[in-house]
């Protein structure tokens, strides 16, 4: 490699590209750290309501508002510990701020974690300029493989879309705007050619700076990172997390948060 002194301004801004490019590239294949948020299938910081009854595989949380905020589960909080709750709707535990130590201090770091998650998302650059506000942010039937992509807008899709690659494969979904995904749509998971596995829901990665709705019966596939209200319909389903920094209402919607490992 010529040194600085022997490069020209084209050899500079040449290193430089090649540079971005593979920062850009590492970022791409590097997943967002959710911290101990990855212990929940939904954290939000003001409230969780559900229309019964919904199907929650994983941990459901609140914090900093209390217990009181998670509406709709019939909570049976644990005698023994006062540290969690029980429902019939969740399979796993619902915590909460105002519940005994250590759980706040758990429930404080969760949050937190959400918001570093958040910000490391945000702060990724696009893999490529192809990958920039791909279809105005109208995506209905678009396929889209590994990378980071962005839009300063909202995002909408009223058809399916499929998401296509392998199992070690990281996509980012970078919007400044909301995410809307119309009643009775799919998000699909497609091995690439060669590949014995399709992409997996905690390799996707939704980061989204406004609300998200998810319409009745439709489903969706990866880690929400919503900065508003995350809100899915009737028989709606996710498989993934939904991290919310407001609230979380579900009308008899199935949430099943992903394996931390294969």
């Amino acid at each position: 490699v010529p040194s600085t002194k022997a490069q020209t301004p084209a050899t500079r801004e040449m290193f430089a590209t090649l540079a971005l490019l593979v920062s850009s590239a590492a970022a791409a294949t590097t997943p967002v750290n959710l911290g101990t948020a990855a212990n929940f299938a939904v954290l939000t910081k003001s409230g969780i309501s559900t229309v019964p009854p919904s199907d929650i595989t994983g941990n459901i949380g609140v914090s900093p508002i209390a217990a009181t905020a998670m509406t709709g589960f019939t909570l049976i909080k644990d005698t023994a510990t006062g540290q969690f709750s029980t429902s019939t709707q969740v399979d796993g535990m619902a915590y909460a701020s105002d519940y005994a130590d250590p759980t706040p201090m758990m429930m404080t770091t969760a949050v937190e974690d959400v918001m570093l998650a958040y910000t490391d998302a945000a702060g990724r650059n696009v893999s490529s300029s192809a990958n920039l506000n791909v279809k105005g942010g109208s995506i209905t039937g678009e396929t889209f493989t590994t990378g980071v992509y962005e839009w300063g807008s909202s995002v909408v899709f009223n058809t399916g879309i499929s998401i296509k690659g392998n199992s070690t494969d990281i996509f980012l979904f970078k919007m400044s705007g909301s995410l809307t995904v119309a009643e009775n749509t799919m998000v699909t998971l497609v091995a690439a050619d060669g590949s014995d596995a399709p992409p997996l829901a905690k390799n996707i990665v939704w980061q989204v700076g406004g609300s998200v709705s998810v319409g009745a019966s439709a489903h969706l596939e990866g880690v929400l990172l919503v900065a508003k209200e995350a809100a899915f319909g009737t028989a709606s389903s996710l498989n993934g997390r939904i991290l919310s920094q407001t609230a979380a209402t579900l009308d008899q919607a199935i949430i099943v948060a992903p394996q931390l490992s294969p």
